[in-house]
This record gives C-alpha cells, sequence and structure tokens, in this order.
C-alpha cells in the first residue's frame, strides 16, 4: 500500500501535467479563434461593401484574406476628417469616439464604397454592425448586423437579407446635406412621401430594437459627417 507521500506527488504530479497540456492547448487556439475573428469582421465588411459570396462556395477565411487585402483599404480618421494612425483592429468601435476605422473599397483602382462601424443599444444587448456608402457618400451600398442578443424571431431579425436589404439605396442626408441616417419605423414605409428615401420598414413586435438602430445610425454616421463632406467637397475619398 501506497505511502499519503506518494499520493500527493502522484497527484501532483498529475495536476502540473494537465495543467500544462491545458495552457498550450488554450494558448494555440487562442491564436485561431483569433484568426476566425478577424476573418468573419472582414467577411462582414466585404457583405456591406457588395462582395458576393457565393452559395455554392462559402467563403473561406483564407478567401476572405485575399479579397479583403485586394480590394479594401483601411485606415483611421477623426472627428474632424483628419487621417491619424491607429491599429485598426484594437479600435473598440462602442467606445472609442475619437478614433474612427474607415474601409473603402478599391477595385481597379477605382473606389466603390466606402464602410464604416456602427453600434448601439437595442432592447437586450448592443448590436455592432457595418454600413457602407457609395462613393457619393449619400447612397447606402449595403448594411450588415453580425453580433447582438436580441430575441429570435423579433429584434433578433436586425440580422436578416430581408431587413437589411431595405436600406440598400437609401439616403443618409437630408435636402440641406446633413447627415441625418435611416429612419427604422414602427410599421411600412408609405413610399408616397418624400421622406421614404430615408425610412426603412420596421421589425414588427421590435419597437426597442428598431429605434435603437435609428438612434446609433445617427449618431455613429453624425461622427463621420466631417470626413464624408471633405470626401464629397473633394469628388474623391
Amino acid at each position: 500500500m501506497h505511502s499519503n507521500n506518494y499520493t500527493l506527488a502522484f497527484v501532483f504530479i498529475i495536476t502540473v501535467l494537465l495543467g500544462t497540456i491545458l495552457s498550450f492547448t488554450k494558448e494555440n487556439l487562442r491564436e485561431l479563434q483569433e484568426y476566425n475573428l478577424k476573418a468573419d469582421m472582414r467577411k462582414n465588411i466585404l457583405r456591406s461593401l457588395d462582395f458576393e459570396e457565393s452559395e455554392n462556395e462559402p467563403w473561406s477565411n483564407e478567401v476572405v484574406e485575399k479579397i479583403f487585402n485586394e480590394n479594401i483599404q483601411a485606415f483611421c480618421v477623426d472627428t474632424s476628417g483628419n487621417v491619424v494612425d491607429c491599429i485598426i483592429e484594437e479600435v473598440d468601435t462602442e467606445r472609442n469616439l475619437e478614433v474612427l476605422p474607415v474601409y473603402l473599397k478599391v477595385v481597379d483602382n477605382k473606389t466603390e464604397g466606402i464602410a464604416i462601424p456602427v453600434a448601439g443599444k437595442g432592447l437586450w444587448s448592443t448590436v455592432f454592425g457595418y454600413i457602407a456608402l457609395e462613393s457619393d457618400t449619400d447612397t447606402v451600398l449595403g448594411i450588415q448586423f453580425y453580433k447582438h442578443g436580441e430575441t429570435p424571431g423579433l429584434g433578433g431579425e436586425v440580422d436578416k437579407a430581408w431587413f437589411t436589404n431595405n436600406f440598400i439605396g437609401k439616403k443618409i442626408r437630408d435636402n440641406s446635406g446633413d447627415v441625418i441616417g435611416v429612419e427604422v419605423l414602427k410599421g411600412k414605409v408609405d413610399n408616397s412621401k418624400a421622406s421614404a428615401i430615408h425610412q426603412v420598414d420596421g421589425i414588427s413586435g421590435a419597437t426597442v430594437t428598431s429605434k435603437g438602430v435609428t438612434v446609433f445610425l445617427k449618431d455613429d454616421l453624425g461622427r463621420y459627417e466631417n470626413y464624408l463632406n471633405k470626401v464629397k467637397a473633394d469628388g474623391n475619398i
């Protein structure tokens, strides 16, 4: 029969061994997780900028990286619209209100769109996404919501194509040229009204989520207004 000291030593060795293995596994998985998160972020940026993913051949992480590196120029601006230094992947788009990431779609040396991150409160959670504008800085090219904790079947519909597709072609500026965002209505848009160009149909049973999207789109786009105005005035991005 083994002594208590032997048992304690055996348990100690096994604990250290298992701890080392778990630590090694966690460190290796962390790199994979970070790579997957980066690829997912880039995938949503590409989708907002109207890059199409084949249903028969979904994008792999490698394909996403290739498309992104070949067609996207990423940098940051401040609230005055000036380009500033940043590590763009480390910018907290919900809390950092001074350093603003910008993603340009440049194909064959022609700028075809600009994507910016948006984030704000829904009913139960923060909703994260990207909105893309055409090169005129007025017209919505696309929008993607990719992370939230809203109620499935209600506010959770915010990331569904039937909802996000309604934003395409809408205008974010009023007749004076001021950025006003896009309003998510409670109910349907009345296309006979001039205001319809700035509005989309709401999500049934999700009034708070819809209002939240309206508010944070206006706020986040407003932070980029000086940059967008400079682009519009210069005629190029």
